[in-house]
């Protein structure tokens, strides 16, 4: 693992030794991987369990939300949009107006032309 710090000011490389030595400290305070993962398998064997049965692939992920409260972070999410620009050669491109610009209109837009040009009349 090679870490380019050529370009750090002396302030940011002091920083940057501050951060790495507090994160030694916490690493070389944990037990061994291979202690830890021992002391899980002897804990489930103990309760009757496998690891398989209990971390395996069918189990839930605990860091995924579940689907309604992720709908509650975002109403929006999934609804469609009326495309409000559409390109005059070939109707099927259409753009909403949001995210990225489209090629097509990205295209015309270099050449001169006004993005307004394309909105859809209603």
């Amino acid at each position: 693992m090679s870490i380019d710090l050529s370009g750090l000011s002396a302030k940011e490389l002091a920083s940057l030794i501050r951060d790495a030595q507090k994160r030694k400290t916490v690493v070389s305070k944990r037990q061994p991987i291979t202690k830890v993962r021992a002391q899980l398998v002897k804990a489930a064997q103990k309760a009757g369990y496998s690891i398989d049965e209990l971390f395996g692939a069918g189990a839930p992920r605990a860091t995924r939300a579940p689907r309604a409260a992720k709908a509650a972070k975002n109403p929006n999410k999934g609804t469609k949009i009326a495309p409000k620009y559409r390109d005059p050669a070939n109707a099927a491109n259409t753009w909403t107006g949001r995210g990225k610009q489209p090629r097509w209109l990205a295209e015309y837009t270099g050449n001169g032309r006004k993005v307004e040009d394309f909105l859809i009349q209603k």
